[in-house]
């Protein structure tokens, strides 16, 4: 496997995104902060150093999702529907270095978005007036990048075996039952069922459980109430070890599939 290969794989990804115009997004986003700015004071005045930015961060998590999930499905159709896999995997790149590079250039693209986004939301709390705990920023920021990369990592591996609209549905899915996964795995318990209770465990064990990961409702309440760092390290190395697993399947499944 050659780390040159996989960095020119991951930089065409990030050009090609560019092309594409991924990243007008961002633009979107600072609208869409100009325009809570506007209308909170006159909506809820006493509120507005609270609403914002739970807005602004809810905001922040959509638009990298849909990013995400649209991207991250699409990368890699789109070069199976051009046929353009076929000079691709002709070369002499191999099907792991193909994945790995699509995927780490998504990485990067989720990055730098994210990273901007996260400037304009600071830009607007310091012109706003707002206090607001930068360590417990960073921290959502970190864990949003680590959320986004599972979900990235998903959206490539259901992308490999089936079209971009399933593909799509698909890993939409997995976000909405990975944020509930918790309220899954009491729902099993609380059933009295024996075969609810084996169920809900298994999709708890099967689907990341990415509310771990979501730390938006802590920075609206300051540094004190985020866990402890032995905790966070945890949620990291749990995102990661899930990244992992399914990047390995993936390549299996790539490997496996003619074209």
């Amino acid at each position: 496997m050659s780390a040159g290969r996989i960095f020119v794989l991951a930089s065409n990804v990030f050009k090609e995104v560019v092309r594409e115009r991924i990243f007008y997004i961002i633009g979107f986003y600072g609208i869409i902060l100009l325009a809570l700015a506007s209308l909170l004071p006159e909506l809820a005045a006493a509120t507005e150093h609270k609403m914002f930015p739970d807005f602004g961060l809810a905001a922040m998590s959509i638009l990298g999702l849909i990013v995400a999930v649209f991207v991250g499905t699409g990368i890699v159709n789109k070069e199976i529907e051009k046929r353009t896999i076929l000079m691709l995997i002709a070369k002499p790149v191999s099907r792991t270095e193909f994945v790995i590079g699509k995927y780490l250039g998504l990485i990067v693209v989720l990055t730098v978005l994210i990273a901007v986004m996260t400037a304009i939301f600071l830009s607007f709390l310091h012109y706003e007036n707002i206090d607001y705990s930068l360590a417990s920023i960073f921290i959502f920021v970190v864990f949003l990048l680590l959320q986004l990369s599972l979900i990235t990592a998903v959206a490539l591996a259901l992308s490999i075996f089936t079209n971009q609209l399933l593909a799509t549905a698909l890993t939409f899915a997995v976000y909405l039952m990975g944020n509930i996964s918790q309220d899954i795995l009491e729902l099993g318990r609380t059933s009295r069922s024996l075969s609810i209770e084996r169920l809900t465990q298994a999709l708890y064990l099967v689907v990341p459980d990415l509310s771990r990961l979501d730390f938006k409702d802590d920075v609206l309440y300051g540094l004190n109430a985020l866990p402890q760092p032995q905790g966070l390290l945890f949620d990291a190395g749990y995102s990661l070890l899930y990244c992992i697993m399914i990047l390995a399947l993936t390549i299996l499944i790539f490997s496996q599939r003619e074209f």
